[in-house]
């Protein structure tokens, strides 16, 4: 009779579920939107997000917050937590977005219309979801590995991988 193998102990502890820490939030309109850009940068340099990559991570997160005031009802709210090695920036508004949203960069001629492109090139990663109350943009950034081991800033990288896909839940 051959018996079941079984485990007397674990070599690696099994993975619990992701400890997310709240850094920042905020309530935000036009009015405020330089204090909280010094803000983000101070908590996102504590976070560990330093250099180039937190440069790029910040104006990430201040094109949402623009695009927020200039299309989501002048206002909106600004969510950082760390999650692991992630940090994770929500920014919502109340603005009701008709159709899809342009993430793709304009012709040259064309004003505007680079902020969520932008945002798409300097995160890790950017998620559009649309609920009832209005448009939650949210951008990430790994702490690990923010930059290349040359150094190259996020954008840099991005822009050898042009189009990479972004997802959009509809609520």
């Amino acid at each position: 009779m051959t018996e079941e193998p079984v485990a007397s102990h674990l070599s690696h502890p099994a993975p619990g579920p992701a400890l997310s820490v709240a850094l920042m939030s905020q309530d935000f309109s036009a009015a405020t939107v330089t204090t909280l850009r010094h803000r983000l940068t101070a908590a996102v340099a504590a976070a560990g997000l330093t250099g180039d990559a937190g440069y790029d991570f910040v104006l990430a997160v201040h094109e949402l917050v623009t695009n927020a005031v200039r299309h989501g009802g002048g206002h909106g709210h600004l969510d950082l937590r760390r999650q692991d090695d992630v940090l994770i920036c929500e920014v919502s508004d109340r603005g009701a977005a008709a159709g899809s949203l342009p993430v793709r960069l304009p012709a040259v001629d064309v004003a505007g219309g680079r902020g969520l492109w932008l945002a798409h090139q300097l995160a890790e990663g950017l998620i559009l979801t649309r609920g009832l109350p209005g448009l939650t943009a949210t951008v990430t950034a790994c702490l690990s590995r923010a930059e290349a081991p040359d150094g190259t800033p996020a954008i840099a990288r991005r822009q050898a991988e042009p189009d990479r896909p972004v997802e959009e839940d509809e609520q």
